[in-house]
């Protein structure tokens, strides 16, 4: 049958990998959501919750029908090297792809999960196509006015499915992921080589002893999330390096979405 495995995925040792590793069991989700009437189904994940420092990173996938790929799953169960390589065949093979991010400071201001949403909304409407479904992942739906802000393509905003779990489950969820993951781990690596006194090129701004020790050497910069705890007991210090070439703390070349045409 048609987007579905023939067999389960082995593990390195031969012993069958438990279910919520082998990742999604074909596109069952999708499928569900055709056959109700839906004609344009988006897959939205985000990464980058946890971290101090750094955006909060979502990104948006839509597949044509069939379209399968028994690789692809969440991305925190693979290596850097199999997330660049599926990215690349994601964004072959997708109908559209978008990235969306909230910055340090937006995540300031509203809290890291409204940046969280507000991150996925971004990446649903810098789609090239206009789904009018959209599966989340998460217990959280996105909020209508951040999908219709500055008119956005639709007149409403459209169905939604929150997914506990989803990107072990549903195949566009877990693609957006991979991409959402690749995109906001190159975005560390740029903004490395803006505050290099801090390592993000290896740990992505989440907590380690390196970052830890560079906040109390060096005080927080620019991209630090001053909301979170562990960030405001550090001492304040002005932020080496430089803001140029940033747009909101970010590398605005960083930006890219896949449109139908492949431009």
């Amino acid at each position: 049958m048609p987007g579905k495995r023939t067999s389960p995925e082995p593990s390195r040792n031969g012993r069958l990998l438990a279910p919520e590793r082998r990742g999604p069991d074909g596109t069952s989700y999708e499928t569900d959501a055709l056959s109700r009437g839906f004609r344009c189904v988006a897959g939205v994940d985000e990464v980058g919750r946890g971290p101090l420092a750094g955006p909060v990173v979502a990104a948006a996938v839509v597949f044509d029908p069939g379209a399968f790929n028994p690789d692809i799953k969440d991305s925190k169960l693979l290596t850097a090297r199999k997330r660049e390589r599926l990215a690349d065949w994601i964004k072959e093979q997708s109908a559209s792809w978008a990235v969306g991010v909230a910055d340090a400071q937006e995540i300031d201001r509203f809290n890291i999960l409204r940046a969280s949403l507000l991150a996925m909304a971004r990446a649903v409407r810098g789609l090239a196509v206009t789904p009018d479904y959209l599966m989340i992942d998460g217990p959280h739906g996105i909020p209508a006015a951040s999908l219709l802000e500055d008119g956005g393509p639709w007149t409403a905003a459209p169905a939604q499915r929150a997914v506990k779990g989803g990107d072990r489950l549903c195949f566009s969820i877990a693609a957006a992921s991979i991409i959402a993951k690749v995109a906001r781990d190159r975005m560390m690596v740029e903004l490395d080589a803006l505050y290099p006194e801090y390592g993000f090129a290896s740990h992505k701004g989440y907590r380690s002893r390196r970052h830890s020790a560079a906040l109390d050497r060096h005080g927080p910069c620019p991209i630090h999330r001053r909301s979170f705890k562990p960030v405001r007991e550090f001492r304040e210090h002005t932020a080496p390096g430089s803001a140029e070439a940033t747009e909101a703390g970010l590398p605005v070349r960083l930006f890219a979405a896949r449109k139908r045409d492949g431009r």
